[in-house]
């Protein structure tokens, strides 16, 4: 939610572009996680969802990368941003790493 309300400054040229993406990213870092948590009495569809959550973490972290770049967001905002992502992404590894604590295979 804090991207969606940061990139309410964007430039409206960014609207369907950079702006549209790093939503569409971040909240799919959400809807993804929901996703693996239902198939979680799968333990190989659970894992690879999570592999989707990666993913969909590290490209926000990249229009992150860009909205800093671009003069959209401050250093301050970029970095409160970016270690937060960093903490989804060590939650994710550890799911990954350790399914059977979060209910796979029951």
């Amino acid at each position: 939610m804090e991207i969606f309300v940061v990139t309410k400054t964007f430039p409206k040229e960014e609207t369907y572009s950079l702006t549209d993406q790093i939503r569409r990213s971040s909240r799919s870092v959400n809807i993804c996680t929901i996703e693996a948590y239902r198939k979680r009495v799968y333990p190989n569809h659970f894992i690879s969802k999570l592999t989707d959550v990666d993913m969909e973490n590290s490209e926000t972290q990249g229009w992150l990368n860009f909205s800093k770049e671009c003069n959209y967001i401050s250093k301050e905002v970029y970095e409160k941003l970016y270690s937060l992502s960093d903490e989804i992404g060590r939650i994710v590894q550890y799911m990954i790493d350790n399914p059977a604590k979060f209910g796979a295979g029951k």
